[in-house]
């Protein structure tokens, strides 16, 4: 019926409801569209809209608010959108200047690329921050590299890798979280075993581990003139992965060097892939820890593949937890291994395996 008045937009009036948060109770709101612009004239629609209402309904409206054309919400096929003007009266946004097209054409181009922005400014910020890893990296190699070729001791090659290692963690805001570190903070000899899972494994647990060690690594890197010097002054041990003869005498070299100062840290899945999983474990670590009764410590790797995985060059933030394991005497295995040195070891590196499996995260590829 209003829609019927002149100087009212047919199909352009909506009847509202609207809450009056002063009175708790509700209003009844006309919104109608003119193109009458004079005030006197608005006013004078005002009041025949008002006693329109009067004498259909009975009690005349609380307020008849006249909009400009088009400015009445509706649904893309004309329908009044009753609720939607119910709450953006309520919230005064009813009345206002009609935007320009460009402006709602921009709204619609944003929320339809947004997504993709986002997406780009993720790319951007992990690119940026895989170039500054890099260049920190290089400024911070060399010096290493130099300190430990020239330092007398080994003591204190370890004592400046930890140094350069938590500079390194620190300034590529790389968190690691260590439990266990008492369990490696052993006063006589074993070996520690651990999954391998990134190139900055190495890095990782220089920073972490609460007493130097001796890396077993692989026979191969003494090819290269600047890994030979650097290992070796870390006091490194090498071993032959695929000469049969030459690998089982490195196997009797590392049981019988056991028990020196610093325990040995082998890695002992061999080798890591881009595919999570932890590997089958190799026996050497185990043989050895056996026939020289040692204990083996594991310990767990989780999150270093995330930030670099293998064949990347990309680096990207994360966190690092490693779970370092109560130490597994041989000795307390002898019920069920009975003396035998091979069994012995198949049992410690079960249990070893055990505990790096429940802690590092990824499936079971055994």
């Amino acid at each position: 019926a209003v829609g019927n008045i002149a100087g009212v937009r047919k199909g352009c009036v909506a009847v509202i409801g609207a809450h009056d948060r002063t009175t708790s109770t509700e209003r009844l709101v006309v919104i109608a569209e003119t193109r009458e612009t004079d005030p006197s004239g608005m006013e004078a629609l005002r009041e025949r809209i008002n006693g329109m209402t009067l004498d259909l309904m009975g009690v005349p409206c609380d307020d008849v608010m006249l909009l400009p054309p088009h400015a009445v919400l509706k649904t893309s096929s004309g329908k009044i959108r009753r609720a939607a003007c119910s709450e953006a009266y309520e919230q005064g946004r009813l009345g206002g200047a009609a935007r320009p097209v460009w402006v709602q054409l921009g709204h619609v181009v944003l929320a339809a690329t947004r997504p993709a922005l986002h997406r780009l400014r993720r790319s951007a910020s992990a690119a940026t921050f895989a170039v500054y890893a890099w260049i920190v990296f290089w400024l911070l190699a060399p010096p290493t590299w130099l300190a430990a070729a020239l330092l007398p001791r080994p003591a204190w090659v370890w004592s400046m890798l930890r140094v350069m290692a938590r500079l390194l963690a620190r300034l590529l805001s790389m968190r690691i979280h260590v439990t266990g570190a008492s369990h490696a903070a052993i006063d006589k000899p074993g070996v520690l075993v651990a999954n391998h899972a990134s190139y900055i494994d190495g890095i990782v647990l220089v920073a972490a581990l609460p007493q130097p060690v001796r890396f077993v690594a692989k026979a191969e890197l003494l090819r290269g003139f600047i890994a030979r010097v650097f290992l070796s002054r870390m006091g490194a041990e090498f071993v032959e992965r695929f000469n049969h003869e030459a690998s089982s005498a490195d196997a009797r070299r590392l049981a019988q060097i056991t028990h020196t100062q610093y325990p040995l840290f082998f890695f002992a899945e061999g080798t890591f892939t881009r595919v999570p999983g932890l590997r089958p474990l190799h026996l050497g670590a185990f043989v050895a820890a056996a026939e020289s009764a040692v204990p083996v410590i594991p310990v767990a790797l989780r999150g270093t593949r995330s930030i670099l995985r293998d064949g990347s060059w990309f680096p990207r933030r994360g966190a690092i937890h490693i779970a370092i394991g109560e130490p597994i005497d041989p000795a307390s295995l002898s019920s069920e291994t009975q003396g035998d040195t091979w069994r012995a070891a198949l049992a410690l590196r079960d249990r070893a395996r055990s505990h790096i499996l429940r802690h590092c995260g990824e499936p079971d590829l055994s």
